[in-house]
């Protein structure tokens, strides 16, 4: 992926509580619940309802959120195109981070089962 630095910056300094709600409306328009969401989201960054909810009442960057994070061993298995780019490819740790977070969440929008979402781990 060839983006600019100040497309990753944008992505850097955008705030996960910003996003959060989008992502649930999204999942939940298409019959999926929060607590898949969140299962999808733990199984990513490790993070627990608890340590999520701390994070959006803290208004964290996305650069923060995935600085705490503990990025899941099997996330280097998400492949496919999101935003129009192929989320392997992407350069920039943190904005592969990011899409990573996006097409989990545009799997389970999609109705994906979760065992092929989470990578069956």
């Amino acid at each position: 992926m060839n983006s600019t630095n100040t497309h990753n910056e944008r992505i850097a300094k955008m705030t996960f509580a910003l996003v959060y709600p989008m992502y649930l409306a999204k999942v939940e328009k298409k019959g999926r619940t929060k607590d898949e969401l969140l299962q999808v989201i733990e199984w990513l960054t490790g993070f627990t309802n608890e340590k999520l909810q701390d994070l959006i009442e803290k208004n964290v960057t996305f650069e923060s959120f995935f600085q705490k994070a503990v990025i899941n061993q099997n996330a280097r298995l998400i492949t496919g195109v999101i935003c129009g780019y192929r989320v392997e490819e992407i350069e920039n740790p943190l904005t592969q981070k990011v899409r990573y977070l996006d097409k989990l969440v545009d799997e389970l929008a999609k109705g994906r089962g979760m065992d092929k979402i989470l990578r069956n781990s």
